[in-house]
């Protein structure tokens, strides 16, 4: 039997770490690898048209699963364009992998054709970052990055000059006991006794999520009963909380509805539960304020604490909940359901009114009436921008549902390619990327990975011939838009021409219909939807600092937005408020 090379080794070590894909663009020194691949029916090569579109792909794969994925790239360019998915990946806390194959090993520092150096370069994007010089360290080393990206739960980069790659492996294979998962970690006594005495001794308690919430969902409801909390979140909570939630207030920052704001600035007591919230002008500064979360580092970051928790939210509740005291007065949290209530009723009509004769289309409109067709399971993508917007808004979660995006780093054009991640996991589960016409124009040629692997995806397209973020800010700087403006062509004959499926829709009353097809379709499908570039939006609370940095706009343009179907949520819980 043949001796293995170190390219053979090291993606025997993916595929037993868990690794089924390895998304990236070949390229000469990364031929070992990919050859190796080739060779290995345990572990597909997904050939991308852009090595950012690999990194956004292996991140949302991640998201998606819960567990490792990878990317690679060619020496030079071709890695150096890992670079923004990896960002946004560490970011998301996704675990991923990636290979940055690198020059001939002889040749480093020497200036040759497309040197850089990755191991220093993505250093700030990832947990560990290291270049494998010697065929010897392969095992160990590659061991040591897959054990931080899952342990850590963010990035590793393995830098292998492709000269290497194609050496003879060490005869001492790495460890058959690699990590694949994370334990839970509790809060010790001593801390769990602070919080019971703050929160026995506060009379208005409200709770604020993030995505540390995940798997945490019953223990949170369960607290809020028991000490008749209002639950608010940020917009990477609201998958894992807003549903089933007869606590909900709904969404504070930029993007925020309902009565989130209000409820985190009356209470006595604030719990941040596994949220890195960045926008410290939404929190208060003169309310008690306890933070539990599994990262030590992001613990009293965003504002002042007057309590630290390190602990997992799910185990840190379990061990919580049995010790606090009930309960019984519940009106902060009937006045806060109350007030969501009327907020959400008070913006619900903003896109209904006269919807059937309003052209270009309300986008609004279009988020809604995809809320309503998408399939129960479906994965939502969500690009940077207005389609934030109108995510956070409309889309409603069930606890089956996901929605992924650039949450945390924001980059544009990541809607595509986390859909191509995304569909991978599971051909027969619905993915939609919600793009903005700016970001799907920006990774479009992506579109053809869709078409080569016969991905279902389907792309719905808010198509405003503008970046409409940008001009936001514009108008908040008091700026005229300047440089906004796209030129677009019918992405839907686009489609076509790519052997998609694409329709174009330019009425209201052709969307639903438009929407069901793509959905039927068996492959991959484009819906180009014109509309309305002034739909705008503005968050329920506004001052002059959260402006710094975003767009918020007082102008004549801005329409208020809806709520979709949370306002229907928000009247069912109503019914558990007493009336006078």
């Amino acid at each position: 039997m043949a001796k293995q090379n170190v390219a053979e080794q090291f993606v025997d070590i993916l595929v037993r770490a868990g690794v089924r894909r390895l998304y990236g663009v070949v390229g000469d020194s990364l031929n070992p690898v990919v050859d190796a691949v080739r060779r290995n029916s345990a572990i597909d090569w997904i050939h991308v048209r852009h090595e950012e579109t690999a990194a956004f792909a292996a991140g949302a794969e991640a998201q998606i699963t819960g567990s490792l994925a990878a990317c690679a790239g060619s020496c030079g360019p071709g890695n150096l364009h890992l670079i923004n998915g990896l960002y946004d990946a560490h970011r998301s806390m996704a675990p991923v992998l990636a290979l940055a194959s690198h020059i001939p090993s002889s040749e480093i520092g020497l200036g040759y054709f497309q040197e850089t150096h990755p191991d220093r370069l993505f250093q700030e994007c990832s947990h560990y970052s290291e270049l494998i010089s010697s065929p010897k360290q392969m095992p160990r080393l590659l061991q040591t990055a897959i054990q931080h990206a899952v342990g850590r739960s963010g990035v590793s980069v393995v830098s292998v000059p492709g000269d290497i790659a194609d050496e003879p492996a060490p005869e001492q294979s790495a460890s058959a006991a690699i990590v694949t998962s994370r334990p839970t970690v509790r809060p010790g006594d001593e801390e769990l006794d602070r919080l019971v005495a703050m929160i026995d001794a506060a009379d208005k308690v409200t709770l604020f999520c993030g995505s540390g919430t995940a798997g945490a969902h019953a223990e949170v409801m369960e607290l809020a009963e028991k000490i008749k909390s209002p639950v608010g979140h940020a917009l990477r909570g609201k998958e894992w909380i807003q549903y089933d939630n007869p606590y909900d207030v709904g969404m504070s920052g930029l993007l925020g509805y309902g009565a989130a704001y209000e409820a985190t600035h009356e209470c006595d007591l604030l719990i941040l539960l596994g949220t890195d919230f960045p926008y410290n002008a939404f929190l208060p500064d003169d309310v008690q304020i306890v933070q539990v979360d599994v990262r030590p580092e992001v613990l009293g970051r965003r504002s002042r604490l007057d309590l630290a928790v390190w602990g997992d939210v799910r185990e840190t509740l379990r061990c919580l909940v049995p010790r606090v005291r009930a309960k019984e007065n519940r009106r902060f949290l009937d006045r806060m359901l109350k007030r969501h209530a009327d907020a959400l009723e008070g913006v619900v009509k903003a896109y209904t009114r006269k919807v059937e004769k309003h052209v270009p289309i309300h986008p609004e409109y279009v988020a809604s009436v995809l809320d309503e067709l998408a399939a129960d399971d479906a994965v939502f993508t969500v690009d940077t921008g207005m389609c934030n917007v109108w995510a956070a808004r409309y889309i409603s979660p069930n606890g089956r549902r996901r929605v992924i995006g650039s949450f945390s780093h924001g980059s544009m054009a990541n809607a595509l390619p986390m859909a191509i991640g995304a569909q991978f996991t599971d051909r027969r589960r619905q993915v939609v990327s919600m793009s903005g016409d700016g970001g799907f124009a920006m990774l479009m040629g992506d579109f053809l990975t869709l078409v080569q692997y016969d991905l279902p995806v389907k792309v719905v397209l808010f198509n405003n011939s503008a970046l409409s973020m940008v001009e936001l800010e514009m108008l908040v700087a008091g700026l005229p838009a300047y440089g906004t403006a796209n030129t677009n062509p019918n992405f839907a004959a686009v489609a076509l021409a790519c052997g998609a499926y694409g329709v174009r829709v330019e009425k209201p009353r052709q969307l639903a219909g438009a929407l069901k097809d793509a959905f039927n379709h068996k492959g991959p499908a484009l819906v180009d939807v014109v509309t309305d570039p002034n739909a705008l939006s503005i968050p329920p609370k506004i001052k002059a600092e959260m402006v710094t940095g975003f767009a918020l706009s007082a102008s004549k343009m801005v329409l208020d937005g809806g709520v979709g179907r949370m306002v229907q949520m928000a009247r069912s819980n109503l019914r558990n408020v007493p009336r006078p």
